[in-house]
């Protein structure tokens, strides 16, 4: 018999009187059941957080950094475990789940490195004119209020851990809601956060239906918003909210520029294996997986069939097996909305070279090429494991070709040359550029997120922790420089 997991509210365990299953995406089995917080309970958890926003500001770094290393620190002891319980409610193959636990155990030691040197303070003299002689600006930065965190299920631990971390090490209170497909790694962070000392109402996890949140959007004790997931709801929910703080990570379609001078048979091998492998990864369940491949007409004929062989060379089916390098998408309506899109673009004249085929929530790794650009699967973000390939002549073009989107966040270059990396960095409208290599990278310490249709803001440990607080200047007068 499946137990029914609590969630966290002001610090500690609670239930409510309804719950919801948590299927796996592979085989329907169910995972676990989780309690349902209460409108009362939500409330309870809004107003402790808000009343306590003050003390959680002025709570000791060390205080806030012992409780991110001790979650960092646990993380790591329950590996496993949690990499068994991402794989089993996200569908996720275990070698990658395993990588999130991982990343999700940097980004809490990250934010307890900067809990501890954040916001020093920065003197500014002002005697640069007559009238501020004897005076000293001293600027450091404090909480805006609470952040409200919206996390997706792709990433349902380490999505997690980027809102919650930052905002512990800033020292303003959070509200969490997991997504309701994947709330249990989401509550894990709770379990661990429930051993430290941190003050009672300065977290709470609440696997709150997404019908509810509206109401939570628009309360004006929650006025930082970071919000991941898709750009039909971000912007939603920016558009409701026009005077609070909004941080989206939004969408994306990667493209991966395969350039002129990246022609030997080593680097093809090694560029076709990277885009096979993160076109794939988390089932293309990711907003920097590999959409779009643009390679320069001179090594385009030689990358194509690399390409094909190595996407077929992906290890499909359980994602329990350590084999296995794709698993399920998140649901089957996922996989039938990835299906429909392959199809219209057949329809309209792509050429099918692997893949295309579904299996309930499964969709097999898939490539075209040929695809016309008015297509959905051109223009959109599939978020599944399909890859589409397209031939131009020359760096411009290419460059062209990536800026022909309405998303922004990361692209992929691969060449060796110091020039052009820096013109793509220039000219390339997104977020992040990845030279000689995929478009699929992050270090969870350095700034991330888009333009255009991609988002708004950053993530990052610290740069999350810059978009939860202000500056606040403070002018000495009297001061003998």
């Amino acid at each position: 018999m499946t137990s029914t997991h609590a969630f966290w509210l002001a610090g500690r365990e609670a239930t409510g009187e309804d719950t919801f299953d948590v299927t796996s995406p592979w085989d329907g089995r169910l995972v676990g059941k989780v309690s349902v917080p209460t409108d009362a309970q939500v409330e309870e958890a809004v107003a402790a957080a808000y009343a306590v926003r003050d003390e959680f500001a002025a709570t000791p770094a060390h205080v806030r950094a012992a409780a991110l290393d001790h979650v960092s620190k646990r993380l790591t002891e329950r590996t496993e475990e949690i990499a068994q319980l991402i794989s089993a409610e996200n569908g996720k193959p275990l070698k990658w789940a395993r990588g999130e636990v991982g990343r999700a155990v940097s980004v809490f030691r990250f934010a307890a490195e900067e809990a501890r040197r954040f916001n020093g303070g920065e003197a500014q003299r002002l005697d640069t004119d007559l009238g501020g002689q004897g005076r000293l600006a001293l600027t450091r930065r404090f909480p805006k209020g609470v952040v409200l965190g919206i996390a997706p299920f792709n990433f349902p631990l380490n999505l997690c851990a980027h809102k919650v971390a930052p905002a512990i090490a800033a020292g303003a209170p959070i509200i969490l809601k997991p997504a309701p497909a994947t709330p249990l790694s989401g509550l894990v962070i709770g379990e661990l956060l429930a051993e430290t000392e941190l003050p009672a109402g300065s977290w709470s996890i609440l696997p709150v239906a997404n019908d509810k949140m509206p109401a939570l959007v628009q309360d004006e004790r929650l006025p930082v918003i970071s919000f991941t997931g898709s750009e039909k709801v971000g912007y939603a929910i920016m558009d409701s909210v026009p005077r609070k703080h909004c941080t989206l990570e939004l969408g994306g379609n990667g493209a991966a520029v395969v350039l002129a001078d990246w022609a030997s048979d080593d680097d093809l091998d090694r560029a076709a294996n990277r885009i096979a492998t993160f076109s794939n990864y988390q089932g293309g369940q990711s907003c920097i997986s590999v959409q779009r491949v643009i390679a320069d007409a001179s090594v385009y004929d030689r990358l194509l069939p690399r390409i094909v062989a190595a996407v077929e060379a992906q290890v499909t089916g359980d994602p329990g097996d350590d084999a296995t390098d794709v698993g399920p998408l998140v649901s089957e309506d996922a996989a039938k909305r990835v299906e429909t899109w392959v199809q219209e673009a057949v329809d309209a004249g792509a050429a099918l070279l692997t893949g295309g085929k579904r299996d309930g929530a499964s969709y097999a790794p898939t490539v075209l090429a040929d695809v016309p650009a008015d297509v959905t699967l051109s223009c959109e973000e599939v978020f599944g494991p399909v890859l589409t390939v397209q031939k131009v002549n020359g760096e411009a073009e290419a460059f062209a070709a990536v800026n022909d989107s309405k998303y922004g966040l990361q692209a992929g270059v691969f060449t060796h040359d110091l020039q052009t990396a820096f013109r793509a960095h220039r000219a390339l409208e997104v977020g992040g550029v990845v030279v000689g290599d995929v478009p699929s990278y992050r270090a969870d310490q350095m700034p991330y997120g888009g333009v255009k249709q991609s988002g708004v803001g950053r993530e990052g440990v610290r740069f999350a922790m810059e978009d939860y607080t202000y500056e606040r200047v403070m002018v000495l007068t009297g001061i003998d420089l």
